[in-house]
């Protein structure tokens, strides 16, 4: 008799990075739930690419959490003005930028931790980078690490069960070592979305951080990006 695969709940952006740590979590025999916030972002595109990574790794949980967008104000990704453009990959990450969304990797785990406990998971998988990203404060292994600790303590799995584990497991890699995984895993990087202010039928804008970051890490890579060579997808992102 088969055992039953053990349950994790994964945050997908719809970006690159949360595309290959549910790539990995599949990968690791977990039967995934995956969690997206729709929280007012001006990229919101990416819940569509979210929805479309998560159908092609043949993940049929898919909640998409929508916040209050009050709640998430002071970014650049929220209406809190224009999103930079940095002059090459040597300007990130020497400051905390203005996409910088305050305490949103809290709050998205926060979230993701009771809807864990609710469905008797005790695994959360998050894309976390701290490596080749934008100088977040919460994407560095100390914030995940407090996290964890802080889970544990907050909860009944973690005082009387088996505990909380948030895994991070790209928190060390180059964006290039990441790029190499997911395909190593099969992901569609033609499905993923990590313009910080995309065209409303997707195209990414090529020049915010986040496209500087993808588009250097593809070429360490050695590899070319896909969505260079099919044009981002032309269908119209979902409105709510």
């Amino acid at each position: 008799m088969t055992a039953p695969l053990q349950l994790g709940v994964v945050l997908v952006s719809g970006g690159l990075d949360s595309a290959t740590v549910l790539a990995m979590a599949r990968a690791e025999g977990f039967e995934c739930i995956a969690v997206s916030f729709d929280y007012g972002q001006r990229h919101r595109w990416e819940l569509t690419c979210a929805a479309r990574v998560c159908a092609a790794a043949g993940v049929g949980a898919h909640r998409v959490i929508t916040l209050n967008p009050s709640l998430l104000r002071g970014s650049a990704l929220t209406g809190g003005g224009a999103v930079p453009e940095p002059d090459g990959v040597d300007a990130i990450g020497s400051e905390i930028p203005d996409t910088y969304v305050p305490a949103r990797n809290t709050i998205f785990l926060s979230m993701a931790l009771g809807l864990a406990e609710g469905c008797g998971s005790g695994d959360i998988f998050i894309g976390a980078n701290a490596v080749d990203y934008s100088g977040y404060p919460d994407c560095r292994p100390d914030f995940i690490a407090a996290f964890e600790t802080l889970a544990n303590l907050a909860t009944k799995a973690g005082v009387e069960g088996d505990g909380i584990r948030i895994h991070a497991p790209l928190i060390q890699m180059s964006k290039a070592e990441i790029i190499r995984e997911g395909t190593r895993l099969g992901v569609d990087y033609a499905l993923t979305s990590s313009c910080y202010n995309p065209a409303a039928n997707g195209c990414p804008c090529r020049v915010c951080e986040s496209c500087v970051l993808r588009a250097a890490g593809f070429a360490s890579a050695g590899m070319s990006d896909p969505l260079d060579a099919k044009g981002a997808a032309t269908s119209s992102p979902q409105q709510g």
